[in-house]
């Protein structure tokens, strides 16, 4: 038993450190996915039963606003570790 639990130590010891980085912000994109799209399909289901007399378009609304919301998130947070690279309108990739 412990013979296997050392094994997998030295495997999660041999990963690169930026492995590990990636994958706590691949973990953290989609919890943050997961919880917005939830949200915003819940106030659609509340908006839906108390303004819409039950039709479900303010729920598919509310959940593709809150995915469009988590996947905007996530996707500032893998622009921002390229590091410091910025883009203007018209210009190219500089780094500042």
């Amino acid at each position: 038993m412990s013979s296997t639990a050392s094994a997998t130590e030295v495997i999660k010891r041999s990963r690169p450190a930026s492995e590990g980085l990636l994958n706590e912000k691949w973990d953290h994109c989609l919890a943050n996915l997961l919880v917005k799209s939830t949200l915003g399909a819940g106030f659609g289901i509340i908006f839906s039963v108390l303004l819409f007399k039950r039709r479900a378009f303010p729920a598919w609304v509310g959940l593709g606003f809150g995915a469009g919301r988590g996947y905007a998130e996530c996707d500032r947070e893998f622009k921002g570790a390229a590091g410091g690279v910025r883009k203007s309108v018209g210009e190219r990739l500089q780094r500042s």
